[in-house]
């Protein structure tokens, strides 16, 4: 079969490799739709950053690897003894890999597992004709949910989860620091929570113009004062919850001059470097910042029906490429911001 093979940063290679066959409690999926993210993007321009050059603790498996976390699939063959799923069932995979007995795990907050690791990080993934999961990291899809959405119910976990932290309730004022595929996630999870009141703070006049034609209202922080707009319309309250999702030290330093006393920034962004961060802020308003890792069973579930109602909307920021071109219209293409998010069709 076809797959994208990461063999560290710049090297990615289409390469035919051996098609997989599932062990006990695994099962075999026919790869959907893959999307490409951020992270891959780290590894390929920076990597290898997650990716381990051991074998990884859970996994067992070292680069080079076959990417891709972010997927959907149909179920094409079963291993012995897994229950409860058939062949031709579409299905989303929330793929991670826990330990089960670290104090995180015992507490119930796998995604916090200090052995955790990712399928399509720390072992072969789901940018290939098919992959091997275990079948307790499926999800089954509705019909009314496409597997090109199903690939993305990854990342809107991600946003989902995050936006759950932030602990905002209807007629709560939220604002999302980055209009990337999280921020845009971040809008759809708010939405989907009832809140009408969220701006979106984002400097680049693509992003704006795709969140924008989703309904989203946004500000330009090149052009705006930011915190003083919010101060106003907020009567000085400020924000009951703000969100980064763009990972860089102006929009945390606005974003923590804007959040509400005793009310938090919730950072879901990928820090590549430390930030010099405004504590005082948070000293003076007794504010905090609250960090955001992945997702659970729960926020897997709750995307997965909000988008059977419909919320989440593809239109203008996802694009659907072949796996000849994951490096010129994928990596490179994301890279240089002229697309948003990408999903990979392995059959192309």
């Amino acid at each position: 079969m076809r797959a994208a093979v990461y063999h560290g940063p710049g090297k990615v290679e289409i390469a035919d490799v051996p098609e997989p066959h599932p062990g006990p409690d695994q099962v075999k999926i026919a790869v959907g739709a893959n999307g490409i993210c951020g992270t891959d993007l780290h590894e390929y321009y920076a990597g290898p950053i997650f990716i381990p050059t051991e074998p990884h603790a859970l996994t067992g498996q070292q680069m080079p690897l076959i990417l891709g976390h972010e997927f959907s699939g149909t179920i094409t063959e079963l291993g012995a003894g897994v229950t409860g799923w058939s062949i031709g069932d579409r299905v989303a995979i929330e793929p991670l890999y826990r330990c089960g007995h670290c104090g995180p795990c015992r507490a119930g907050n796998y995604n916090v597992c200090q052995s955790i690791g990712f399928h399509g990080l720390m072992s072969d993934g789901g940018m290939a004709e098919y992959t091997v999961v275990p079948a307790d990291m499926l999800h089954a899809l509705p019909d009314s949910v496409s597997l090109d959405l199903g690939a993305l119910v990854e990342p809107m976990s991600v946003a989902y989860h995050a936006a759950t932290l932030g602990e905002v309730r209807e007629g709560d004022t939220a604002m999302v620091f980055g209009a990337g595929p999280i921020g845009i996630g971040l809008w759809f999870a708010l939405r989907g929570k009832g809140l009408d009141d969220i701006l979106v703070v984002e400097p680049s006049a693509t992003r704006r113009a795709a969140i924008e034609a989703l309904g989203a209202r946004t500000l330009d922080p090149t052009s705006v004062d930011v915190p003083a707009l919010v101060a106003d319309e907020t009567d000085g309250r400020g924000a009951d919850a703000v969100y980064d999702a763009a990972g860089v030290a102006p929009a945390v330093a606005t974003a923590l001059a804007c959040v509400g006393s005793r009310k938090p920034m919730v950072s879901v962004a990928i820090y590549e470097k430390p930030l010099t961060t405004p504590l005082l802020d948070l000293v003076m308003k007794e504010a905090r910042i609250q960090g955001s890792l992945c997702y659970t069973s729960a926020d897997y579930d709750a995307v997965i029906a909000l988008m059977a109602d419909g919320v989440y909307d593809t239109t203008g920021w996802v694009s659907r490429i072949g796996m000849d071109a994951v490096i010129d219209d994928g990596f490179e293409a994301l890279h240089a911001g002229t697309k948003m998010k990408v999903l990979v069709d392995p059959s192309l």
